[in-house]
């Protein structure tokens, strides 16, 4: 019997990854046939992602294409908004919940982390698993799709704050004082410590923004 073919619900996800992945970055147009052929997915499906997409404004019209969205100043500073709140929960519950083995997976994905403070692109993929892993920690399942949302705006930045010289290494010493705050059963020092954590990456990201604003002057 031959394999079932893709669904929506699949065409959807492989969209979604790709953007997640930063393959299709904001900008850029996504045409119905080039995704079908790119996926091996019949079009139909490919169709309903993308208006599934476009309905959850991570598609954007451009004429009578559909490109992937950008977020403009007040869109970014209201998804890091709610972001530290989420993030700040996240933290106050995997200090109250996470087992010890979870702890353990966060401590040694920090230590992990320090080779790659030279390479913002392998260290951001590498922060958005650490970030996930507090997330699950929580033990709450609502809480976890709620950031599922936030980060999955988070991926219509063009650029990452940890590409900002220097950030790497902060980030990380940031990271350290997070988990030591799980560990040490610290609920308010540690959703104060990622609130701090997000604080900080949003003020890089301004400062990231106006300077290409004044390189593009």
């Amino acid at each position: 019997m031959p394999a079932p073919k893709p669904g929506p619900t699949d065409a959807y996800s492989l969209i979604l990854d790709a953007i997640d992945a930063g393959i299709f970055r904001p900008g850029d147009r996504l045409v119905e046939s080039e995704l079908a052929e790119r996926f091996s997915v019949s079009r139909t499906p490919i169709r309903e992602a993308l208006q599934r997409l476009e309905t959850q404004s991570l598609l954007a019209r451009e004429g009578r294409s559909l490109i992937v969205a950008s977020l403009d100043h007040n869109q970014t500073a209201e998804l890091y908004v709610v972001r530290g709140e989420l993030e700040g929960l996240a933290a106050r519950l995997a200090a109250r919940h996470a087992t010890a083995e979870e702890v353990r997976v966060l401590r040694e994905m920090v230590l992990a982390d320090d080779a790659l403070v030279d390479n913002p692109a392998a260290l951001a993929r590498s922060n958005r698993r650490f970030h996930k892993q507090i997330h699950l920690a929580s033990h709450n399942r609502y809480l976890v799709q709620q950031l599922d949302l936030v980060y999955r705006s988070m991926a219509l930045m063009a650029t990452t704050s940890l590409a900002a010289e220097g950030r790497g290494e902060i980030a990380q010493a940031e990271h350290l004082r997070i988990v030591s705050m799980i560990e040490a059963r610290d609920e308010a020092g540690a959703e104060e410590a990622l609130r701090a954590h997000i604080s900080v990456a949003f003020v890089t990201r301004l400062k990231q923004v106006a300077a290409r604003s004044e390189q593009a002057g």
